[in-house]
C-alpha cells in the first residue's frame, strides 16, 4: 500500500522514479555495477519499445525478448524496470496492455472485448479480465459501458 501511495504521488508530481537516485533505492542492486547514465539510456530504450514500437502487443513477449529488442542485458533491463518504473516486468507489461485496451474499448465499439484482448497481446481471457480489473477496478464490459455513459452525459451537457 505504501509503495502504491508513493507511486501515485510521484506520478501526480510528474516523476516516474521514486527517489532522486533510484539506483540506490534497491538494496538488492547495490553491487550490480549499473551506472545512472547507463540506466537512463536503458530506461529510454524501454519507453521507446513500449510507447512507439508497442512491443507489448507481442503475445509471447518476455523479459528476454524485450532485452533482445533493445539490445541490452536482461538483468540490467529488469533492474531499470524495477527501480525507475517501480514495478516488475509483468506489471509493467500489463499496465501498457490495459492502457491500450481501455482506449480501444472506448474508441472502437465495433471491436469485441475478445478481439481487443488479442490485439493488445493477451492469450487468455482469464488473465486479461484479471489484469483489467486489477488496474481499472472494472471488467472490460463494465468499463466500456461506464465510458459510454460518461461520454453521453458530457455530450448532452455540451449540446445543452
Amino acid at each position: 500500500m505504501k509503495r502504491l501511495l508513493k507511486q501515485i504521488v510521484f506520478k501526480y508530481m510528474g516523476q516516474e522514479n521514486r527517489t532522486s537516485h533510484p539506483l540506490n533505492s534497491h538494496e538488492k542492486y547495490k553491487k550490480s555495477g549499473l551506472t545512472e547514465e547507463e540506466a537512463l539510456i536503458i530506461r529510454s530504450k524501454i519507453k521507446k519499445a513500449f510507447e512507439e514500437d508497442k512491443i507489448y502487443r507481442n503475445n509471447t513477449i518476455c523479459l528476454d525478448s524485450l532485452s533482445e529488442h533493445i539490445d541490452d542485458n536482461r538483468y540490467k533491463v529488469s533492474q531499470v524496470i524495477n527501480t525507475y518504473f517501480s514495478k516488475n516486468f509483468y506489471s509493467f507489461l500489463n499496465e501498457h496492455r490495459i492502457k491500450e485496451a481501455t482506449h480501444l474499448l472506448v474508441s472502437d465499439s465495433t471491436l469485441s472485448v475478445k478481439a481487443i484482448m488479442y490485439e493488445v497481446g493477451f492469450n487468455s481471457k482469464n488473465s486479461f479480465y484479471s489484469a483489467f480489473k486489477k488496474i481499472t477496478g472494472l471488467s472490460p464490459n463494465d468499463y466500456r459501458t461506464a465510458a459510454n455513459i460518461g461520454f453521453d452525459r458530457q455530450h448532452e451537457i455540451r449540446m445543452a
